[in-house]
């Protein structure tokens, strides 16, 4: 049952959005909890995810690594994480992506950006 006038909630009108929004958009969406210990510190419960930033791995094949974020992908929606490869044919390493909701961030990289974001409530 659809309550807002405002926000449509057509699936394939949602989706569109989704796919077409732009990258400052893309950065909330891919916010990230905070670990228990960090909810305490800065009374949030989630943050958007950036580089440098150390995260744990909840959901998934790598449930339970822990690693630094290397690159954050607006455009796929998902992170690479410094430890989580694979070797592909040609003995090349990548990344595998991870989606943001998969993971807790244990570990802040902080810029003034971000402590001004925290400060405010």
């Amino acid at each position: 049952m659809k309550y807002s006038k405002i926000v449509s909630s057509s699936r394939r009108k949602n989706r569109k959005n989704l796919f077409q929004s732009h990258s400052n958009k893309r950065r909330k969406i891919m916010s990230s909890l905070l670990s228990n210990n960090l909810q305490e510190k800065y009374h949030k419960r989630s943050l958007p995810i950036r580089k440098d930033d150390e995260v744990k791995i909840t959901r998934g094949t790598m449930k339970g690594r822990i690693g630094k974020v290397v690159q954050c992908h607006r455009k796929n929606f998902s992170i690479y994480v410094e430890k989580i490869t694979c070797l592909k044919t040609g003995r090349s390493i990548c990344y595998l992506p991870i989606s943001s909701s998969n993971v807790v961030i244990t570990g802040l990289s902080m810029t003034n950006e971000r402590k001004i974001l925290l400060l405010k409530k």
